[in-house]
């Protein structure tokens, strides 16, 4: 089978990304299209691929600038017409690719472009007065990308979303019904081990706006808890600033660094409102309790301890300092009511044998359907022929 796999730009080894490595094992004949590619920035699997990309590859900056460019440069890569089946893997722009006619295109969709449809303020701030004119300029610009977002979003075939909560958006952005396959989680590496754990709170995150690192730094300042925060990105300096002596910024960290954490820490703090989240369930993985925001994927990751049930997290309510700060403490006079061996299941039921079987299964059956239907299509063409 001709199998094409299309992802919005390869730069790290993220949630994304490991769905993408799923499919490349799968497929491992298939090309793979991508605005751009930082190489060794990913899987093994997912390097040893036919990798195509587009005009971005050569400019120089950081890509994320790039943005306004991005729908031209998915149009610009091109699809082979004796293609059987197109796979686009997106968040941004992936799913735009033109797809010659009569080839299906499956979109596994992370969500619809957030910065253009939802989280625009987290992404970019509110912005000062004397930046004004380039805020406006901005706002034109992710207009335009919207309606570029939903127009090729209406003419995908068949969405796969990664949540409810991305299904939901996807009937809100495009019109379009979708099928739930939620993404893998390597339950063979996230493990328990045999180790006391310790008087610590645990942030693992990419350090960007959206992720609201700051309440949990501002609810550990208040309740005087030690915290460590495992990840990098642009938002760091601003939290530093924030941050008082009970928070350790660790960087980034690898996998085997990020599993040690899991396995010791007092409960992993989880306060962005995501459209999955696989660190939740890493966390719960390694027998881990999580404290998340009551809002989006982590809702349907996490089973919510109370009074009367037991389960591996609880949720807080509000995205406020104050919420997450009650929740902590709600945390540490009921630990009883948290179960690791209940996490552990929890996390299985997500690992990356049920997500192969489950979205190959589905991408095979799409290919089936449709040469059945050409075949019924080329049988009623065909003349009639009279008995005797």
């Amino acid at each position: 089978m001709n199998v094409v796999l299309v992802h919005d730009w390869l730069t790290g080894m993220r949630g994304g990304e490991k769905c993408l490595e799923v499919l490349c094992r799968a497929f491992p004949d298939a090309r793979l299209l991508t605005l751009l590619h930082r190489p060794g920035s990913t899987s093994p699997a997912i390097e040893r691929m036919r990798i195509t990309t587009s005009f971005l590859q050569h400019v120089p900056g950081n890509y994320r600038y790039l943005l306004p460019l991005m729908p031209r440069a998915i149009r610009s890569l091109h699809v082979p017409p004796e293609t059987d089946l197109v796979v686009s893997l997106s968040h941004a722009v992936a799913k735009g690719v033109c797809v010659p006619p009569g080839v299906p295109h499956v979109c596994f969709c992370f969500t619809p472009m957030r910065y253009a449809w939802h989280l625009r303020e987290q992404y970019f701030g509110r912005g000062r007065s004397w930046r004004r004119p380039l805020a406006a300029a901005r706002g034109f610009i992710l207009d335009r990308l919207r309606d570029w977002d939903r127009t090729t979003g209406e003419q995908i075939e068949h969405y796969v979303a990664i949540s409810r909560t991305v299904a939901d958006r996807i009937v809100e952005c495009y019109g379009r019904p979708s099928t739930v396959i939620y993404p893998p989680v390597d339950t063979d590496f996230y493990t328990p081990a045999p180790v006391a754990r310790e008087d610590f709170y645990l942030v693992v995150s990419a350090l960007v706006p959206y992720k609201r690192i700051e309440l949990a730094i501002e609810a550990c300042r208040r309740l005087g808890r030690k915290l460590l925060i495992a990840g990098s990105g642009p938002e760091r300096p601003r939290l530093e600033r924030c941050a008082g002596p009970e928070t350790t910024f660790l960087g980034w960290q690898d996998n085997a660094s990020i599993r040690a954490l899991l396995r010791t820490c007092r409960a992993l703090l989880f306060t962005p409102l995501e459209d999955f989240g696989i660190v939740p369930l890493e966390a719960q993985a390694c027998g881990a309790p999580v404290i998340a925001l009551g809002a989006g994927g982590a809702t349907e990751t996490i089973i919510a301890s109370d009074e009367r049930r037991t389960g591996t997290g609880l949720f807080f309510a509000e995205q406020t300092a104050e919420s997450l700060a009650d929740a902590i403490e709600w945390f540490e006079g009921h630990a009883d009511r948290i179960s690791p061996d209940l996490a552990r299941r929890q996390a299985e039921r997500f690992a990356v044998a049920r997500f192969e079987q489950e979205l190959v299964g589905y991408l095979r059956n799409v290919v089936a359907d449709r040469d059945a239907s050409r075949f019924s299509q080329q049988a009623a063409q065909l003349p009639l022929r009279r008995a005797g």
